[in-house]
């Protein structure tokens, strides 16, 4: 090619880019809702098996946590007051359409979903949720959210390591305790000092259920479209220590567990921008 071809393809390429658009930015919100359970709603978190939503680290207020809410009112004052925790203590999947059929009804912007751990914790094995009906709730509820606030984002969380748990607290009287006094999530807490191979498998199927549940999420949300992000098993792979969970049930996330879940999730999320 001669070389005044050359410069001027070269010039118009360069202008062609410059005249691109820039690819669109996710505007801050001015309105969110968190759905899930008793995680979001900040259970043992500030009292005795109590919720505690101002230290949610979605919707939470409490400045120390640094919720998604209060990192977006720091950008975007016009979200002020416009944070409703519609999350149950409790919750499975079966409960998320009619969560976001109240966000849809308050009008917001973005929705955060961690929903997942009471369909996994079960009293036993047998009790968990299978795969297609936990698949089945979320796209109920993706579908209830798109068609009431087709524009609203969504981000979707991948649901913790149970197995972790069992990890960190194995070796700590009080939580093996806890786990066995309450009751708690037994399809992978009970027995939980034994090394025989039936425990040992049973703890890696239920392990395998959460990852079965978040490759489901990450489907889903793919299959929204755009405006769904997954946090890219962000959750799952944090690796927490024992001193994050609450001391009360050696179960839920405490006050510095909920700072971590705000800040590695506010990480995985969206990218906003003013």
């Amino acid at each position: 090619m001669p070389a005044l071809a050359v410069t001027v393809a070269t010039t118009l390429i360069a202008t062609l880019a410059l005249a691109a658009p820039a690819a669109a930015a996710d505007p801050f919100p001015s309105s969110m809702a968190s759905t899930g359970d008793s995680i979001t709603r900040g259970f043992n978190a500030c009292g005795f098996y109590v919720d505690c939503p101002s230290r949610s680290f979605s919707t939470g207020t409490d400045t120390g946590v640094n919720s998604h809410y209060r990192r977006i009112l720091a950008a975007n004052p016009a979200i002020s007051g416009r944070n409703f925790n519609d999350a149950e203590s409790g919750a499975t999947a079966s409960d998320l359409p009619g969560q976001i059929d109240l966000a849809v009804g308050q009008g917001v912007d973005y929705v955060t979903v961690l929903i997942g751990a009471n369909d996994v914790c079960a009293g036993s094995e047998a009790g968990m949720t299978p795969v297609a009906t936990y698949r089945g709730h979320i796209d109920t509820a993706l579908a209830r959210l798109k068609a009431g606030r087709p524009g609203a984002r969504v981000f979707i969380m991948s649901i913790p390591d149970i197995k972790r748990l069992w990890e960190v607290g194995k070796g700590n009287f009080l939580a093996r305790s806890a786990w066995s006094l309450l009751g708690i999530c037994q399809s992978m807490l009970a027995n939980p000092t034994s090394t025989s191979a039936a425990d040992n498998a049973r703890r890696d199927r239920v392990r395998q259920r959460v990852a079965d549940y978040n490759a489901q999420l990450a489907a889903a949300c793919a299959a929204y479209g755009s405006l769904c992000k997954y946090d890219g098993g962000a959750i799952f792979n944090y690796r927490f220590v024992l001193s994050q969970v609450s001391g009360w049930d050696y179960f839920h996330p405490d006050t510095d567990g909920q700072i971590v879940l705000a800040s590695a999730s506010w990480a995985a999320g969206f990218s906003w921008s003013a």
